[in-house]
């Protein structure tokens, strides 16, 4: 019998490790990159390990401490097989679904493409051998991701099945191996599983049409008004404002729309709930996608803003800039004239400058406090102060700049061009309006009913014999 096995099956575990016959052996069919990360994984969880190989001889480099076989002896080592080979390959399965009949195979494999075969491939592998518990599971992850350990960004398991004690067997290994396991149901959620590595960047989706959209929008605007205008008015080619003045203007617009579209779910949340009575009504689906986003929206915000910081630095260097000091300073020395020091515009420029600063400061704090490594050992009051109290000033310090990049501006007929009104006027709507009504949700009497709310009382509770508004028990208390 020996002689038999012994062309078939490779020893590399030690005599230690093989003396340990009460470990739960774990078969895997395949010895790719995938295969070799989770089996590390699996030994260094415990199990004990067994690779099923075509070639058991000459399979590449695998995990110290493991046997490989051949797929026909590994399948009989182990009651639970991780299938990690592609969909073109499975036929090889079929020869061996005696061995494989009442066990669990975990469908790890996915496509290249959606829609790409008529079935899913694990109710494929169903059907290939009908007489196996088939689970898919464990296709979400990569062999990087299991290599290295979970991590917030990949933490989670799906798993479906047609065996309720298939998919237990499978999630006690996800769980030991440190993942949290989501359970989607039947065998028939697979290609949905399927399709989720195929999705490039899911939540990322909204804001980005959202951010391509303004910055068009801005961006035309602002040729319009910006280079169009003076070709056409003075006769002046300002082509060149494309490159930096246009884009120096773009960003900082489309940054303080989204960083102020960050906050504006929460309050229109909060007058909802106010409206209602009650917090255990649900939002509406668009208000749950919005809220969804809001990382994204801050983060694309803040990248937009760190653009516009570098831009401002390269003002001074321009030629452009450099042109119009070297004529001014030119001029007034030919008319023998001397600028007076205008303390006002040094108290304008300073502030605005300072605003900028500050705010640029805070908004670099909330994209470090979002990084999960940094959240991670936030308490959750601690993150949503950050989040929200200095999220507000931060949108407060931006806003306050814009209004002192603007100054007096609104007030001169010549910076309506085309009867236009200038970007950052339009830019300042949606957050100014955003901390006017946070304003009114500070107000004490609406603080109250919100956090009183929030603690669970309703307005059409039975027990409220007065079956008043607590808004207005409130304010008239006041």
């Amino acid at each position: 019998m020996s002689k038999e096995v012994k062309p078939e099956s490779v020893s590399l575990y030690s005599v230690s490790a093989a003396a340990t016959p009460e470990q739960e052996a774990v078969c895997i069919f395949g010895t790719g990159d995938l295969g070799r990360s989770l089996g590390q994984r699996l030994l260094q969880s415990g199990y004990r390990l067994v690779y099923g190989s075509r070639r058991p001889h000459s399979c590449g480099p695998i995990p110290p401490g493991v046997q490989v076989m051949s797929h026909e002896i590994a399948a009989r080592s182990a009651s639970l097989v991780f299938v990690c080979v592609h969909r073109e390959h499975y036929d090889f399965l079929e020869t061996l679904a005696p061995h494989l009949k009442g066990k669990v195979l975990v469908d790890v494999s996915n496509n290249l493409k959606k829609n790409m075969y008529p079935e899913a491939n694990a109710e494929f592998l169903r059907r290939l051998i009908p007489g196996a518990l088939v689970v898919k599971a464990f296709n979400t992850l990569s062999a990087w991701a299991l290599q290295n350990g979970p991590s917030d960004a990949n933490r989670q398991v799906y798993l479906c099945g047609n065996s309720s004690e298939a998919k237990q067997a499978v999630a006690e290994i996800a769980t030991k191996l440190g993942f949290n396991v989501q359970d989607r149901g039947s065998l028939s959620a697979a290609r949905e599983l399927e399709d989720f590595p195929l999705q490039l960047f899911p939540e990322w989706r909204l804001p980005m049409h959202l951010t391509i959209g303004l910055t068009a929008f801005f961006f035309f605007y602002l040729l319009v008004r910006d280079v169009i205008f003076a070709y056409v008015d003075q006769g002046k080619d300002n082509s060149f404002r494309i490159m930096v003045s246009l884009a120096n203007k773009v960003f900082p617009i489309v940054s303080l729309i989204l960083l102020s579209l960050c906050y504006l779910p929460g309050v229109i949340a909060a007058f909802l709930q106010l409206y209602r009575g009650t917090k255990y009504k649900r939002f509406p689906d668009w208000l749950d996608r919005w809220m969804l986003c809001r990382k994204q929206l801050g983060l694309i915000a803040l990248a937009l803003a760190s653009l516009h910081v570098l831009y401002t630095l390269i003002i001074p260097i321009r030629y452009y800039v450099r042109f119009r000091l070297a004529a001014n300073t030119i001029s007034q020395i030919k008319e023998n004239k001397t600028s007076v020091f205008d303390t006002t515009m040094g108290w304008r420029t300073d502030s605005y400058y300072s605003m900028g600063i500050l705010g640029f400061g805070l908004y670099l704090l909330l994209g470090i406090a979002s990084l999960p490594s940094v959240s991670n050992a936030l308490s959750w009051r601690e993150f949503s102060f950050i989040q929200s109290k200095l999220g507000y000033l931060t949108l407060f310090f931006c806003t306050f700049h814009t209004y002192l990049y603007g100054w007096d501006k609104f007030l001169f007929i010549s910076y309506y061009k085309w009867y236009t009104p200038p970007g950052y006027m339009l830019c300042l709507v949606v957050p100014s309006v955003v901390l006017l009504l946070k304003l009114l949700l500070l107000l004490p009497c609406v603080d109250k009913s919100l956090i009183r709310i929030r603690q669970g009382w309703e307005r059409t509770d039975p027990e409220d014999d007065s079956k008043k508004s607590l808004l207005a028990k409130d304010c008239q208390k006041l």
